[in-house]
């Protein structure tokens, strides 16, 4: 079999579709093994910094990015030539910024999706609202796995997992990420994948409430792995393998998002239990709490598959539905004994 490196796309020219915090360490990475990377940057603010400093001046702004690295603010521009695309914007924004790539990029040409989320409304997730928008989904991929951008950005080790429907395509696209501290590994489970991406932020939501009402790390440990199944069972109905809740996207990047201090989700929890809105933990510290819109998709495609969720149920409940947390925690306590592996097609 090649190598990675010998079977890896072509990569002059990388472009990166969004500059926040994941979008602008991202393109550090990519630039270990691309000749140029651009980043699209939607302020012509952030666009001039990268240009003149090096710095993106609102993500980031103590990361100095190399030489090869370069911006600008005009999506058609960003586009031109690019040999594969990176695309890491908000969920709630990705539609309309795919939708807008539309006729500036090659029908054949690679895209990654690093965003994470289900789309509230078509359920879909997000390879494929961009090949809705771009059509030939098989040229998809989508990189997911405990990756947060503040260590990334410091060389400190990590790793991902690149799935695409392909599995050539998923080993191509290894390289292009590919280093000594940032390892990656490939998969075709691309559904699985992304379904762990999104609903693991919403696991986060909840430890980080727990924690901010004074749970245990039993409680904590509780959550996490009950959030896992709960994972597993979503997996296995959207037509994933719930074998991939127990990799990087998985497992892996659930601990690293329900623990860490670099944790939007689990911080915005802690701050929620402390009686802050969510319009104002994100005005306050300029990041998009992901988990918050993967509660409202998820809770819509669990009730639509008739999937039992019981911890996307309480975060729906505590953030859209006004429910006290304490209510919810005893609804929780409450639920009758089950199976430790309940609801999967397979035997477990």
């Amino acid at each position: 079999m090649p190598s990675a490196a010998t079977n890896s796309v072509r990569a002059s020219r990388v472009v990166v579709i969004g500059s926040g915090s994941w979008g602008t360490a991202a393109a550090g990475l990519l630039a270990r093994n691309a000749e140029r990377v651009c980043v699209w940057a939607r302020s012509a603010e952030v666009a001039a910094s990268v240009n003149e400093r090096h710095v993106n001046c609102r993500h980031l702004s103590d990361y100095e990015l190399p030489a090869n690295v370069v911006a600008t603010d005009d999506l058609a521009r960003a586009c031109e030539g690019a040999d594969a695309v990176v695309v890491a914007v908000p969920s709630s924004y990705l539609r309309d910024t795919v939708r807008a790539m539309a006729g500036h990029v090659a029908g054949d040409t690679p895209v990654v999706v690093l965003t994470k989320g289900i789309e509230p409304g078509s359920h879909q997730l997000m390879a494929d609202v961009v090949a809705d928008e771009l059509g030939n989904p098989g040229r998809v991929a989508a990189l997911s796995g405990p990756n947060h951008a503040e260590e990334i950005c410091r060389g400190m080790f990590s790793a991902a997992v690149i799935a695409a429907r392909d599995i050539d395509l998923a080993r191509r696209l290894q390289a292009l990420f590919h280093s000594d501290d940032f390892r990656t590994y490939a998969s075709d489970d691309l559904a699985g994948v992304e379904v762990c991406a999104a609903v693991k932020n919403v696991i986060a939501i909840a430890c980080g409430i727990a924690a901010g009402f004074g749970a245990g790390d039993n409680a904590l440990a509780v959550i996490m792995t009950r959030g896992l199944a709960e994972i597993g069972r979503i997996v296995d109905a959207t037509g994933g393998n719930a074998m991939t809740c127990m990799g990087l996207a998985g497992m892996g990047d659930l601990v690293a998002t329900c623990t860490s201090e670099h944790s939007r989700n689990r911080t915005f929890g802690e701050s929620f239990a402390a009686g802050e809105s969510l319009d104002a933990y994100e005005a306050r510290t300029g990041m998009v709490v992901e988990g918050a819109r993967a509660a409202l998709s998820t809770w819509e495609l669990a009730r639509e598959l008739n999937i039992e969720a019981p911890l996307t149920e309480a975060v729906h409940a505590v953030l859209y539905e006004g429910r006290a947390v304490s209510d919810v925690v005893s609804g929780l306590k409450g639920r009758s004994p089950k199976r430790e592996f309940y609801g999967l097609s397979s035997d477990c």
